[in-house]
């Protein structure tokens, strides 16, 4: 007999009580994947003493998932190591909706051999193979991974703190270092794909051993499985890339890696929103200015920029001397604060820029417009006083939220993270910016959640991520409080009783990159911009060639009233113009023949094949110009 936890009750069992009983009466037939419980809770009395507390998993729980896929992972490792005995094994942790095992393979391993491993996983997870967890000693560990050549296992234990345990877990002749927990048998794993193989290095960093890196998914059901696979298919569809070339938005190329080179139509996406948050800017009372791209490397040491993030800056030289092409704007803008005296009374004073920035980021992880070398940031720095800052911060969340509305993003996660363990400043200043940024999102009345440990070298800061209608999550805005930064780079101000004090900085970004935030717009839209945001909102067709004449007045009558038009005046069939002015993702298509160019109409239809019928151009440019000034997201 022992105690076990269920919930907040300590309840007396029988060790030899079976699972499917103990499921029954205490989870409501939820099956336990806790490891080590096999068969029955008999196996536990071997290593737990009288009175010992136990806590069960459920796969109701959110960590279930989590569990399921850490031992998808210990599976994949083992079909694996059964068609290619020499290969390594490194890691394969959890992953946002999957798993991967990195892995150093003699002969690469490629995408076309992932259906053959699958097939291998799907029937070692039917052989019933109970997953066993042992604790050894850290003697044993080394003795079981160098009889094996596993290099990076022997690697990674010497990483271990020797007052940690160290656990293997093994199913049949299939062994792996891990800290679980994993579940109890393999049969329970049946809902997975083996999705992509891509590069890595080992610890993540390029001077290291190149790796593979094998993805894969794993879910408790098939429906689960089935509907994760199409929101993939989707989102492919949508991919950015493809819709950057195909409607002739954007491209890369080799010369300029991680630099964007914007064409016409994508520029224009780029620019209204741009011009869209700079009426935000000037609204609300900021000074928009713009500051050099190249600084003396001296003012980034004394920012700490430097030390913190040497290997994502560019550096130049002139003159024996050397500079940084600016990471980010913050040393900018301090130094426009502290030209000329400043007082109390100024304060706030909020400087925005959109700051062209440049990151040494590494290659492997370049990805279109979402992950660049140099991008625009929507950047701007509040100078405040401490009794500013919950007010400054709360209009900044209000910002925020209405902003993220308009482009039709409503669900928005809030995190506040906390002070990094190589940072800047007293713990006493930390203390109080955290109060601070807590004592705001209470205020506001946020839903938030803290993350421990993530914020930045100078000050707490709350990320704002969006997710969309795939559910994908993406991080863009951020609030970072900052007590060191000004003081460092000698900003101050004349406060009430005459003494010098220094300002608080408030850092915030609302879109973050505007690159970054297009890629994400064109694949949340799948390339259907809202009618703001269109690079050409009407397209004019032409029945037959007697209305040429009529559709390039029209045409010019449009340009006044400030819409984008093209004129579509080929010699070809109208239903071939239709489908090609669709697939171009125009809002608007309109069509003149006879019938219309005699009664002074248009004949109406969308881009998504709702015929809106005849009407008048009047009429027409009055329901534009309210979906315009409305932005509205549907047409």
């Amino acid at each position: 007999m022992f105690n076990i936890s269920v919930g907040d009750k300590e309840i007396r069992i029988d060790e030899s009580l079976s699972i499917r009983d103990f499921s029954k009466k205490y989870f409501n037939n939820n099956k336990i994947i806790a490891a080590k419980v096999n068969g029955n809770l008999k196996d536990l009395s071997d290593d737990i003493s009288e009175d010992c507390e136990i806590s069960f998993i459920t796969v109701d729980q959110i960590e279930g998932l989590e569990i399921l896929r850490h031992s998808c992972a210990h599976l994949l490792g083992h079909a694996l190591k059964q068609i290619y005995p020499e290969v390594k094994m490194v890691i394969g942790p959890v992953i946002n909706n999957g798993f991967y095992y990195d892995v150093l393979a003699e002969k690469p391993i490629s995408e076309s051999e992932l259906p053959k491993i699958e097939k291998l996983m799907k029937k070692l997870s039917k052989k019933n193979y109970s997953i066993v967890r042992e604790v050894v000693s850290r003697d044993k560990a080394i003795q079981v991974f160098k009889d094996r050549h596993e290099d990076y296992k022997l690697k990674l234990i010497d990483d271990i703190p020797h007052d940690e345990i160290i656990a293997i877990y093994h199913h049949e002749e299939y062994i792996d270092m891990c800290r679980g927990p994993h579940l109890v048998n393999t049969n329970l794993l049946k809902h997975f794909k083996l999705m992509k193989v891509s590069g890595s290095y080992w610890r993540g960093d390029s001077k290291n051993q190149s790796l593979q890196r094998i993805y894969g998914t794993a879910w408790d059901t098939e429906k689960s499985l089935d509907d994760h696979l199409k929101k993939l298919e989707e989102a492919d569809k949508r991919d950015h890339r493809k819709l950057g070339q195909r409607l002739d938005l954007f491209h890369f190329q080799e010369e300029s890696p991680g630099m964007v080179f914007w064409h016409s139509n994508g520029w224009f996406i780029f620019d209204t929103v741009k011009t869209f948050i700079t009426d935000y800017l000037i609204e609300n009372d900021y000074e928009i200015i713009d500051t050099p791209q190249i600084l003396d490397k001296s003012l980034w040491k004394k920012s700490g920029h430097l030390d913190k993030f040497s290997d994502l800056i560019y550096e130049v030289s002139s003159e024996d001397k050397s500079y940084a092409i600016k990471p980010m704007s913050c040393p900018g803008h301090i130094q426009v604060f502290n030209q000329g005296l400043k007082s109390y009374k100024d304060l706030p004073i909020k400087y925005a820029e959109f700051g062209k920035v440049h990151r040494d980021e590494p290659s492997g992880t370049l990805h279109g417009l979402l992950r660049i070398r140099g991008f625009t940031q929507d950047d701007a720095h509040i100078f405040c006083t401490i009794e500013q800052i919950e007010n400054e911060i709360g209009s900044l969340i209000d910002n925020i939220y209405s902003i993220y509305s308009v482009f039709g993003f409503n669900r928005i996660k809030v995190e506040l993270s906390t002070r990094p363990e190589k940072r800047v400043g007293a713990d006493e200043i930390w203390d109080t910016s955290e109060d601070a940024l807590k004592k705001a999102l209470g205020k506001n009345k946020v839903d938030w959640s803290i993350n421990e440990g993530d914020g930045a070298f100078y000050g707490p800061k709350i990320d704002f991520s969006l997710t969309d209608s795939l559910d994908r999550e993406w991080q863009l805005g951020t609030i970072q409080l900052d007590f060191s930064m000004p003081e460092r780079l000698s900003a101050s101000y004349v406060d009430k009783d005459g003494t010098k004090k220094v300002p608080v900085m408030i850092h915030r970004a609302i879109l973050g990159s505007i690159e970054r935030f297009v890629g994400i717009i064109i694949e949340e839209y799948a390339g259907n911009m809202p009618l703001w945001l269109a690079p050409t909102q009407i397209a004019l067709m032409n029945i037959t060639s007697s209305q040429d004449s009529y559709i390039v007045n029209l045409a010019q009558i449009l340009r006044k009233k400030g819409f984008r038009v093209t004129c579509d005046n080929r010699n070809e069939k109208i239903s071939l113009k239709i489908r090609e002015n669709t697939i171009a993702k125009i809002p608007y298509l309109v069509i003149v023949g006879d019938k219309e160019m005699d009664s002074n109409t248009i004949a109406v239809r969308t881009r998504s094949g709702h015929d809106i019928g005849q009407m008048s151009v009047d009429k027409f440019v009055k329901m534009l110009e309210t979906l315009v000034r409305d932005k509205s997201l549907t047409t």
